[in-house]
């Protein structure tokens, strides 16, 4: 099984600590015949940074393992077990563009009598920046073609709402096709990140969220007397929101909630979850 996970937060000191916590319910067990990699896309101080790894084969891959140390407000994670593509950098997730980061689990229905059909659908200088064979990149490049139909690809500040209608237009126009060739829609979850948010599409393996805040949330994440150590404000303030996806056993983890199927989950610093039907 693969496996997605998206966080974010307005403690990038704390992020990395909360997925130790959660570590047992991201671990991805090697499957026979085939070998994962893993990929991990984050923003740290402004800047936007990139850990893949192609091919690992351990026993067992931990996303804690993969974030150990990392200091980052926004943040995702991807197991790749990969269908369409070889074991290659180019075909690790997450995949960047300009602000955004993209991942994906899954694959688009019929995609290799598709592929043509959806790499023609992008503007020139999208096509040019594919530089993989996965179903996942393509999809991200489609992501990004509405987001230039919509005059907001160049701009620094997305709002939320318009990569929210950029995501549903790529997701309407691979389903659409995909039912030309006689196919339903596609299962599959997937994650785009901005640096102030992220945004999952739910339509494949199991889904969950959590919000880490208040005063028993803080006390497991800072151990012994770091509540103490807190200042008022920060403590008030304090919120870090995760998302996780593809699960072994396909259980929702204890603590965490269940997204519920075809639904978009947006993910800020500041707010409670914004659940949507796609």
């Amino acid at each position: 099984m693969a496996r997605l996970v998206g966080f974010v937060g307005n403690r990038p000191d704390l992020g990395a600590r909360v997925l130790e916590l959660e570590a047992r319910h991201l671990v991805v067990h090697k499957q026979p015949d085939r070998i994962p990699g893993w990929g991990v896309g984050f923003y740290q101080g402004g800047e936007i940074l990139l850990k893949r790894r192609p091919i690992d084969d351990r026993p067992q891959i931990n996303v804690a393992e993969m974030t150990h140390g990392l200091r980052a407000d926004t943040l995702i994670a991807h197991v790749r077990l990969g269908t369409v593509g070889g074991s290659r950098t180019e075909n690790t997730h997450p995949f960047r563009y300009r602000q955004w980061l993209f991942a994906h689990t899954g694959t688009i229905e019929a995609f290799s009598t598709l592929r043509g059909r959806l790499s023609d659908s992008l503007p020139q200088f999208l096509q040019r920046d594919v530089r993989g064979e996965t179903d996942s990149e393509l999809l991200f490049h489609l992501f990004l073609s509405f987001l230039h139909d919509a005059g907001v690809l160049e701009r620094q500040d997305v709002p939320p709402e318009a990569a929210r209608s950029a995501l549903r237009s790529s997701i309407a126009l691979v389903d659409g096709l995909s039912a030309e060739e006689g196919k339903g829609p596609s299962r599959m979850n997937l994650l785009v990140a901005a640096p102030d948010y992220v945004i999952a599409m739910h339509g494949g393996g199991r889904m969950v969220r959590r919000v880490f805040q208040g005063a028993s949330d803080l006390e497991r994440i800072l151990g012994d007397g770091g509540l103490g150590r807190m200042r008022l404000p920060d403590f008030a303030s304090c919120r870090l929101s995760i998302l996780a996806s593809d699960f072994d056993d396909d259980r929702t983890p204890p603590g965490w909630t269940a997204v519920q199927d075809r639904a978009i989950v947006t993910l800020t610093r500041t707010d409670e979850p914004l659940v949507e039907p796609i």
